[in-house]
């Protein structure tokens, strides 16, 4: 049994797709979505999916999920998060991030996800062999990224998660995958043409895709068993 928060669209939706397409039966976790989770779970293979309402900054809606989960399974046995929020803003520009534009980008791509994780971690505890995973950034450890507030809410995240899987073990494991910048519309305003070429600059050469986030999603729950509290760079070499 997963959730994906984020499900509807991009790294979210190719996360759902392939976690289906191994056996899982899928929640799609969506904001604003919710023809486009609607659509994708009725073209899914295999049974017991579903589309489930879950904002990032209500933590009640998160506690009703837990309650209801708690009722209909008793466990959760995968959370992705990939919901997330960004703007392009230069890092130069300060007065263009301003600090309430600064706090929501910290509460949607850190705050957000410890939420859901601290309401959902009982059901987590109760499948005995868990595995939350959450999807980061390089932006993290490079500082560079679509803003600053962005770049400090990935490392927020990349801490928290190394916290939680110290305490969490051994009934739930915690990893973050960490791409470049992927080939999806996450940054309004991003030209794909810049995102291609500065790819095309990198060792591997190409940008990475929604279904390489996904699959190093896959492997962190089925292969990678003894990994915890790390994350997990799939950059094509972005960094070097």
């Amino acid at each position: 049994l997963a959730l994906v928060t984020g499900g509807s669209s991009g790294i979210g939706a190719a996360c759902v797709a392939l976690l289906a397409a191994q056996g899982a039966s899928v929640m799609i976790g969506y904001n604003q979505g919710r023809e486009r989770a609607r659509a994708l779970c009725d073209g899914l293979p295999g049974e017991g999916h579903c589309i489930v309402p879950l904002p990032l900054g209500d933590a009640a809606v998160h506690a009703a999920l837990a309650r209801d989960l708690a009722a209909s399974h008793g466990r959760l046995d995968i959370l992705v998060n990939s919901a997330g929020y960004t703007r392009r803003i230069a890092h130069g520009d300060l007065d263009a991030l301003d600090s309430g534009l600064f706090n929501e980008i910290l509460l949607a791509n850190a705050g957000g996800p410890y939420s859901i994780i601290r309401a959902l971690m009982p059901l987590l505890k109760a499948s005995g062999d868990a595995v939350v995973v959450n999807v980061s950034s390089v932006s993290a450890f490079t500082g560079s990224g679509s803003n600053i507030a962005y770049c400090a809410a990935k490392a927020a995240l990349d801490t928290m998660t190394m916290s939680l899987a110290r305490v969490c073990g051994p009934a739930v494991r915690l990893l973050c995958v960490s791409p470049a910048a992927v080939d999806t519309d996450f940054v309004p305003g991003r030209d794909r043409a810049e995102l291609l070429r500065k790819a095309a600059g990198t060792p591997l050469g190409r940008a990475v895709t929604p279904q390489d986030v996904a699959l190093s999603v896959l492997a962190c729950v089925t292969h990678l068993r003894t990994a915890t509290g790390t994350h997990i760079v799939i950059d094509g070499g972005h960094r070097l």
